[in-house]
């Protein structure tokens, strides 16, 4: 007669092979089901694992061992790194979100639900049950949520070591995730329904051991139906795939349009209000420099009158795109109002910031005309802290007065805090 132990184990690893290997099947054909039909399948299995984990045991040789834990939750954090390997951040992110937001209604409706009134009823459930299901997989799901995140940072991180060794890296990054699950996931299981301390050793060993199982399943699916080659590690930076994965990329993107100039494109005056005086902060503590160019296009109100308002916005948007291309990707570029931008230079000092305005100065009167061929000229102000002041107000009031300087000597100028470039075109253009 086979010992109960050694059963265990068979059964135990029948039920792994069965369900990774229905997983990677789903998921290999996801282009022909669609991905919905492995995203379904992964989620449908939730409850059941939550449940197993919290009533149903077995005894294996290595301990107390719950197969919704060691088999299913185990298979579930190695699918969805799997998931991210085969597809990218933005789509892993989908049944993790999905997960937790489903188990939290979950818990929100069984809570309403002890509100029945079911006297009369034929037969009634059990709602506390469920309720503390709920809560329970909740908990689950967060961390799910964290592991989640933290084997793919560790996945890539990994590959920066040894990038064409898929395995290796599935099987570390899956240790280290699993132990810590297995800690976070035991301790709520212990306090609220008094699983007892030896089934944490037992269900660690299980988790390592579904773990290899999984990776050995992993490379022969690889080598049956991956020819093509080994993976290698993603050249993208683990910010940007952890900005994928929580969604700051939308957080980001929402930041850029907000603060934006509509008809330039630039940022706008109430944008600058905001991250001036931060910047400005930021590079005086540093013991770096920071400069400020406010420029303004001259006579531009003849523009508007000679040609129409419709030309006067074609001059400020072909400004604003030639004033965009040239500064540095750290500089920040805004319109002020009407026909005047705002540069502001970080770590940049005051020579190098009255060339750079100067090397503007001459695209804009070589590139940008009127419709009559008439050269589109500027007039800037810099100024430079600490030197010209140490707040963002003390910059614009110093730089705001240079512009005024360099229109009343002739326009098509630049000035600073000495008069170290002279007018380059007619006085009066």
């Amino acid at each position: 007669m086979v010992p109960v132990q050694t059963f265990n184990l068979l059964l135990f690893v029948i039920e792994a092979v069965i369900y990774f290997t229905v997983m990677l099947a789903l998921l290999h054909f996801r282009k022909r089901t669609g991905l919905g039909v492995f995203l379904t399948a992964l989620g449908g299995m939730h409850f059941l694992e939550t449940y197993l984990a919290a009533v149903f045991y077995v005894s294996l040789p290595f301990g107390t061992v719950s197969p919704g834990s060691s088999v299913l939750f185990a298979g579930k954090l190695m699918l969805i790194l799997l998931l991210y390997i085969k597809e990218d951040a933005e789509t892993v992110r989908q049944p993790i979100y999905g997960l937790f937001l489903g188990n939290l209604l979950t818990v929100v409706l069984a809570f309403i639900l002890q509100f029945h009134d079911v006297s009369g009823a034929p037969m009634s459930g059990d709602t506390v049950f469920v309720e503390e299901m709920g809560w329970l997989m909740l908990w689950g799901t967060t961390l799910l949520y964290l592991d989640s995140i933290a084997i793919i940072l560790l996945y890539e991180k990994l590959g920066r070591y040894f990038p064409r060794r898929t395995i290796p890296r599935f099987l570390i990054a899956g240790a280290v995730l699993l132990t810590f699950d297995q800690i976070a996931f035991f301790g709520a299981l212990h306090i609220f329904l008094g699983v007892p301390v030896e089934a944490f050793w037992g269900g660690w060993k299980a988790k390592m051991f579904s773990l290899v199982l999984y990776s050995g399943l992993y490379l022969v699916y690889r080598r049956l139906c991956e020819a093509a080659g080994p993976y290698t590690s993603s050249s993208r930076a683990l910010s940007d795939v952890f900005g994928d994965l929580t969604f700051r990329e939308r957080y980001q993107d929402l930041l850029e349009r907000s603060g934006r100039d509509s008809l330039t494109g630039i940022f706008d005056r109430n944008r600058m209000e905001i991250d001036a005086p931060a910047t400005i902060r930021a590079c005086l503590q540093a013991g770096r420099p920071v400069s400020m160019v406010v420029l303004d296009v001259d006579h531009f109100k003849l523009v508007n009158d000679n040609f129409g308002h419709l030309q006067g916005d074609v001059v400020l948007k072909g400004l604003a795109g030639l004033l965009q291309a040239t500064v540095r990707n750290e500089d920040k570029l805004y319109r002020f109002g009407g026909e005047e931008f705002i540069i502001l230079l970080p770590g940049l000092d005051h020579e190098k910031a009255m060339a750079l305005a100067e090397r503007l100065r001459r695209e804009v009167a070589t590139i940008m005309a009127t419709p009559d061929l008439a050269p589109v000229t500027i007039s800037s102000g810099v100024a430079t802290g600490p030197e010209d002041g140490g707040s963002f107000s003390e910059l614009i009031a110093s730089a705001d007065g240079r512009l005024y300087r360099a229109k009343a000597e002739g326009r098509n100028c630049v000035r600073g805090q000495t008069v170290a470039t002279a007018d380059a075109g007619p006085a009066g253009a």
